[in-house]
């Protein structure tokens, strides 16, 4: 195996990998708030469809990636005002939020299936990815390194700062935050927005770098991989940027398996492999000793009323 297939093989599971890790990235700061947001995949398909709606209208990329994150936010908020707000269910409202996503993809949507866009590009010019392996650093657009700053900067601020800590002690302890002083439907809000923001730019990868083109249902239940990377992950950034690698790896397994004619696997058992992955992990990580349960946050899911 050349240099060359092996980079791209590393610069395909990048790519594979960054639309779950963002979302899921995101839905951990939401679920460190004690928020439970089940709704990630119908706010990825919200950030799908209006940013490339935005961007096939406009001819702009970026702005496009703009117009996915205000509508991963404005999906959120509509979780957050039936949930902190009037006090609804939160996994029934997050199930709900997931259908209305679904359905609201495909009404925008029905207009540009099949319209193609102009792939978002490298970050870097073409002459620093010479080499083949200066691809590995050079190679990608800017929402992969995004996505790896963002893990750092997650990570920092929730074990490093004030608000971190804040933001933590919500999650674990409502009435004693709110006990001192701190606004703990506000700090609740504020860490949904951020998960819908995240979900709805993650959303927008798909059809704005992976597959530039519109198609209806795009992320393929992406959204319920990155809520199980939550878990997997222990609500751990560095875990999670490891389990979100781990599972480009798996679908790039299955690009590399189809793109070699392995006709000895059938098709469907490639396409279900990255999810039988997941219910693996998930299920092992239930036989152990420690359980992903014990490591969630303590009010994760409890309602707080509104003051």
């Amino acid at each position: 195996m050349t240099a060359a297939i092996l980079v791209s093989i590393f610069m395909t599971l990048a790519a594979a990998a960054t639309p779950i890790l963002l979302a899921a990235l995101g839905e951990l700061v939401t679920e460190k708030a004690g928020v439970l947001n089940l709704g990630v995949e119908g706010m990825m398909l919200c950030g799908a469809v209006a940013g490339f709606a935005v961007a096939y209208s406009t001819g702009s990329v970026p702005l496009g990636l703009i117009a996915a994150t205000l509508a991963g936010v404005a999906a959120a908020m509509i979780f957050a005002l039936l949930t902190l707000g009037l006090g609804s269910n939160q996994v029934a409202t997050g199930l709900a939020l997931t259908i209305f996503g679904i359905g609201a993809s495909s009404l925008i949507g029905a207009g540009f299936v099949g319209r193609t866009i102009e792939r978002l590009g490298p970050l870097f010019p073409a002459d620093y990815a010479a080499h083949p392996w200066l691809r590995l650093v050079f190679g990608h657009d800017a929402i992969v390194y995004l996505s790896l700053a963002l893990v750092l900067a997650v990570s920092l601020f929730l074990r490093r700062t004030k608000a971190g800590l804040i933001l933590r002690a919500v999650g674990e302890n409502a009435d004693s935050a709110h006990a001192i002083g701190y606004r703990v439907l506000a700090i609740r809000t504020s860490a949904t927005a951020f998960g819908g923001a995240l979900a709805g730019l993650g959303g927008a990868y798909f059809s704005l770098a992976l597959t530039p083109m519109w198609a209806d249902r795009l992320t393929a239940g992406r959204g319920w991989i990155a809520l199980a990377l939550v878990v997997f992950a222990a609500w751990k950034p560095g875990r999670l940027l490891i389990g979100a690698y781990l599972f480009g790896a798996v679908a790039t397994f299955e690009l590399q398996a189809k793109a070699a004619g392995l006709s000895f696997i059938a098709p469907e058992v490639l396409a279900m492999t990255p999810y039988l992955a997941t219910i693996v992990v998930l299920t092992m990580m239930s036989l152990g000793r420690r359980t992903g349960g014990r490591d969630a946050p303590a009010c994760l899911g409890k309602p707080f009323p509104a003051q």
